[in-house]
């Protein structure tokens, strides 16, 4: 081993290289059989680097977003009929409507692919570069319930109120009382001209009003997430009562 590396080991932590200070004797090694120029040398380098930290922040958002296990879009079952086309879905694919702050309301019974849908598009902004998260509402409820009282509940709030995609799963799936619709408005009025929202949904808007012990709230709500929104209708038998497992 050359009697540079360590040095230049340090000299990488110092600097919190750690991909390079991690990875020089192969890099070394690399360059001795291929040749490369200085400056193509020193490219590879800085590369290398910038290849490794995109991962780990990668690594991070994807943790953050507690994304669920099923979100890999790309092995999408298009023989399942769920309304959605391919063209359609891989429209959704390329996030122009993220970067216009455009929301996203998919809605339909149980089964037919909202959830996994929007996991997908969810992981598309991550690995985008974009800061998305991925929560149900009884979790978003649970952290404007709690964010002035303990400090993770504080954390979790100051990432969803910066991020740029929210995915928010079953909305009105059980009642909403009259106090946590009203912080739950709060948020999503703070939030909503800067954040775009995938939102999903077994029951129709204009069933929201039932779903809040308050109709002038829940218009309130249905104003803010649609005013700029593309409501898509999922149809079909459940994807997972018909590929259901068993033990035998």
């Amino acid at each position: 081993m050359s009697q540079y590396i360590p040095l230049i080991r340090r000299q990488a932590s110092r600097l919190r290289l750690s991909g390079i200070g991690g990875n020089i004797p192969n890099l070394i090694r690399e360059a001795e059989q291929n040749s490369p120029s200085y400056d193509e040398f020193t490219h590879s380098l800085f590369a290398f680097e910038i290849k490794g930290r995109e991962a780990k922040q990668l690594m991070m958002r994807t943790k953050l977003a507690r994304l669920p296990l099923n979100h890999d879009l790309d092995s999408y079952d298009f023989n399942f009929s769920s309304g959605l086309s391919a063209s359609q879905l891989n429209q959704l694919r390329e996030l122009n409507w993220l970067d216009q702050c455009y929301n996203i309301m998919f809605s339909g019974p149980s089964g037919t692919g909202k959830t996994y849908i929007s996991a997908g598009l969810c992981y598309d902004a991550l690995q985008r570069g974009y800061k998305a998260y991925f929560r149900g509402m009884n979790d978003i409820l649970a952290t404007l319930r709690l964010k002035e009282l303990t400090p993770t509940a504080g954390k979790e709030f100051k990432r969803l109120s910066e991020a740029q995609l929210i995915v928010i799963d079953d909305v009105m799936t059980l009642p909403l009382g009259r106090e946590d619709g009203n912080r739950f408005f709060v948020f999503l009025n703070q939030i909503y001209e800067t954040t775009s929202f995938i939102i999903t949904t077994n029951k129709s808007p204009a069933e929201w009003a039932r779903s809040v012990d308050d109709e002038t709230l829940a218009t309130a709500l249905l104003d803010r997430l649609l005013y700029k929104c593309q409501l898509i209708q999922l149809q079909g038998k459940s994807y997972r009562m018909q590929n259901r497992k068993t033990i035998f």
